[in-house]
């Protein structure tokens, strides 16, 4: 399970309406007849509209300064194997946002009237989206960039060639390009990839629109706040401030398991991934430490997220493994968690 938690930007300055994002949003429902679309869905409604959103989002920031977030975008990845485990369904995808979102409002160190925030304290959106694209900063195009830059020029010669600008053989020119679309890194189904295509597998995904403010529109509820737990004194009275995304994190993967009888591996975990950014000897020593049949498993996790590990050979001291393949292993698995082909 991958989530990401941001305050949305344009440029420098914060977003004033939700509007944008949410046409975004709606990119997948583009020439589906009604029926056919994935509407947005709350704690308890399944059926809500782009307008009611923006309605509701956008009318929910009283005494918010231009320079806050109105709301914040919650990314919920769940991993191919997550969603192999769920069939890829999308009412149980919706059950689950619905817990996660009960744990998002434990992790404030808030009370509203003196108790504690729940989930009807929460004014949120969310909406399961089924495909992605190939972005520009996505290591498959920017590997491919130097091909696709061979291309341009001689697309552009090619034109030149045919106003008469310059001389030279088109037949060649477009050779050399055939040449180039195949020798490209990355490819799609025998076509090199390039920005905007549509990726392979299962992109199944949720992204939560979540207001600042609490239902009422009286309380600011920030998971950007840099405190994870604390309290200070405002207008005489001692408040709790803080949200702990640690804990959200860690919640997201105990519902899941929970909800669904899911068996996760130490590889998949939060605190794993933690583990591996801080201390990655320790990491790679957990790993060989776990009983054979889970340590088996995660080497297949890895491998299959593109991580290639000689599983044979790995030395069974973990001495030796963080002397003689310490290096080479976190090269690469930094590169799959960094390209987000490791879900944790």
């Amino acid at each position: 399970m991958y989530i990401t938690i941001t305050a949305q930007k344009t440029g420098d300055n914060y977003t004033q309406s939700v509007s944008d994002f949410v046409a975004y949003l709606e990119k997948e429902n583009e020439g589906k007849e009604w029926e056919d679309r994935e509407l947005f869905f709350d704690q308890y409604e399944e059926t809500i509209t782009p307008r009611e959103v923006i309605s509701e989002i956008d009318g929910n920031t009283t005494k918010l300064k231009k320079n806050e977030p109105k709301f914040y975008s919650i990314t919920v990845n769940p991993s191919r194997w997550e969603l192999k485990h769920l069939n890829n369904h999308p009412e149980e995808l919706k059950k689950y946002i619905r817990e996660l979102m009960k744990s998002y409002a434990e992790s404030f160190n808030r009370e509203i009237d003196g108790r504690k925030v729940t989930v009807n304290d929460i004014k949120y959106y969310a909406k399961i989206e089924h495909q992605r694209t190939y972005k520009g900063s996505d290591k498959a195009i920017r590997e491919n960039a130097p091909y696709r830059a061979k291309i341009a020029r001689l697309t552009n010669e090619i034109q030149k060639i045919k106003r008469g600008e310059i001389k030279g053989s088109l037949k060649k020119k477009q050779q050399q390009i055939i040449r180039l679309q195949k020798e490209a890194p990355h490819q799609l189904d025998g076509k090199m990839i390039e920005q905007g295509m549509l990726k392979e597998g299962s992109q199944t995904h949720i992204h939560i629109i979540v207001s600042r403010k609490d239902i009422t529109n009286r309380h600011s509820l920030s998971p950007g706040s840099k405190y994870k737990a604390s309290e200070t004194e405002l207008n005489g009275k001692i408040v709790k401030r803080g949200f702990n995304r640690d804990e959200f994190y860690k919640g997201s993967e105990q519902v899941f398991d929970r909800l669904f009888n899911y068996k996760r591996n130490y590889v998949e975990t939060y605190g794993a991934r933690k583990t591996f950014i801080k201390h990655p000897e320790k990491y790679f020593a957990q790993i060989m430490g776990l009983p054979l049949s889970e340590k088996e498993t995660a080497f297949k996790l890895l491998n299959k997220s593109g991580v290639q590990i000689p599983v044979l050979n790995i030395p069974t001291n973990q001495a030796q493994l963080a002397y003689k393949l310490f290096k080479k292993l976190k090269m690469s698995i930094e590169k799959g968690i960094n390209s987000g082909s490791i879900q944790i």
